[in-house]
């Protein structure tokens, strides 16, 4: 795997994927963030850059079976899949694409066009997640799978919730109407792989799967409802900015502060609804101006983390009720979530999942990165025959899963059947599981691979 560009996710990647014994080769203009890199990983490196066809060919992109462009320039992740397709035939492809004229423009990235097999655009991923994070106030993090039919959600467990101190069947006797898998605990940051003996304490962090439906049902045990967000204000009208406040903007009262004058006018003509405030997200008065204390949720997203940190300290101290941060270092990140800040997201674990969907072996649909990327949960397609197949026609209990992963769920067409050990695995089953210790990733694979004599 060629990956090109050093910076926060390429480098994150790299570091998922080094330690799955996969052989990387980095590709940066930049020396010294490459040495970097070399000095933690066990990866190559080539310094030059990373559209041009000697520095590819440096690189092996001759036998790569995949080139990964999450440069920070657009025309030069585009140009790297273009060489690398033209010259060497690079099987897969992936482009790290930010500018909306590129992505709305129908046919332009086609094999005999701009030859790039999976586009990704990170600004989406992040708006996506906190779009989620708004729709279910008190959840850390919402996971699509299956096309949003079920959902995986993490939850921290509240002194007060109906399950706290109950064991884990309580859940089953209380809500027997509807059907929840607790996937995972983590406890004082230790993972606790869930029976049905299991005890929730107060400030468990949960993670359960259950049909999108019945999602809020679950949560209200294991914390008090909260009430829908309404009023939300946004620190940063950037590309996350912008498109957050497009899609909330016609169900919830939205206002966003933006320091750029020249970025308020043109946000002022694009948005319909959206208040927008000229002015720094780190003044008192403008966010005292603005009656902060009514705001049911502050959400900081520009690019720099000082201001977003320091911003929602300062929002949360003025009495807005939740405060959600994004943060890019990712020594930040658990430093602050927890305390005065509720929700910390880190821009490169949401894009990881998506880039790791393409990278897995066996037929992966899907793949999030959770807690910093120790956890992993992965929705896989299930092939073959009982003869071929290490799942298919087996039940879950005979199912041999590596050591710390469990099956959430199974999606079959569009029905959700969540996980017990009597339910039968059929061909083509959508299978959500969720991985505690990454080292066993590659064994979760080879159970999802068919056998030869299937073909």
């Amino acid at each position: 795997i060629i990956i090109l560009g050093a910076g926060q996710v390429g480098g994150t990647l790299a570091e998922h994927l080094a330690r799955e014994e996969n052989d990387i080769t980095v590709v940066d203009t930049d020396a010294n963030k490459l040495r970097e890199l070399h000095t933690k990983l066990d990866i190559r490196t080539v310094t030059g850059a990373g559209s041009y066809p000697i520095v590819l060919r440096q690189a092996g992109c001759e036998d790569a079976d995949m080139l990964i462009a999450v440069t920070n320039t657009d025309e030069v992740n585009m140009i790297a899949c273009q060489v690398a397709h033209t010259l060497f035939r690079t099987p897969t492809k992936i482009a790290r694409v930010r500018a909306t004229p590129y992505l709305t423009r129908k046919g332009l990235f086609a094999h005999e066009a701009i030859p790039i097999d999976v586009l990704i655009s990170p600004e989406q991923v992040v708006t996506d997640h906190v779009r989620r994070l708004i729709e279910y106030p008190g959840a850390l993090q919402v996971l699509d799978f299956a096309g949003g039919l079920v959902q995986l959600v993490a939850v921290k467990a509240v002194f007060g919730g109906p399950l706290v101190g109950q064991d884990l069947a309580f859940l089953r006797r209380h809500m027997p109407n509807v059907d929840t898998r607790v996937a995972a605990i983590y406890r004082r940051n230790r993972p606790i792989i869930p029976r049905g003996d299991t005890v929730i304490e107060a400030d468990d962090e949960v993670f359960f799967l259950a049909a999108r439906r019945d999602i809020r049902a679950v949560m209200s045990e294991l914390r008090r409802v909260e009430r829908g967000f309404r009023r939300v204000v946004i620190a940063g009208g950037g590309n996350i900015g912008e498109r957050l406040a497009e899609h909330l903007e016609h169900t919830h009262q939205v206002k966003i502060i933006e320091h750029s004058l020249e970025r308020c006018t043109t946000l002022s003509e694009r948005l319909d609804r959206t208040v927008v405030l000229h002015g720094s997200a780190t003044s008192k008065r403008l966010l005292e101006e603005e009656n902060i204390e009514d705001c049911d949720i502050f959400c900081a997203l520009t690019n720099d983390d000082e201001v977003n940190i320091m911003s929602s300290l300062l929002a949360k101290r003025l009495g807005a009720k939740k405060v959600l941060t994004l943060i890019n270092n990712a020594a930040y990140v658990d430093l602050v979530q927890g305390g005065e800040i509720d929700i910390a997201i880190s821009p490169q674990q949401a894009t990881i999942g998506s880039l790791l969907t393409h990278v897995r072996r066996g037929d992966i649909v899907n793949v999030h990165s959770l807690r910093r990327g120790a956890a992993e949960a992965i929705e896989a397609i299930a092939h073959g025959d009982k003869q071929s197949s290490r799942v298919v026609g087996r039940t879950i209990r005979e199912i041999n899963l590596p050591e710390g992963t469990t099956i959430g769920a199974i999606v079959r067409g569009k029905e959700v059947i969540i996980a017990h050990g009597d339910v039968l695995v059929e061909s083509g089953d959508h299978v959500i599981l969720f991985v505690i210790d990454k080292r066993r990733i590659r064994d979760v694979e080879r159970l999802f691979q068919v056998g030869l004599t299937f073909f």
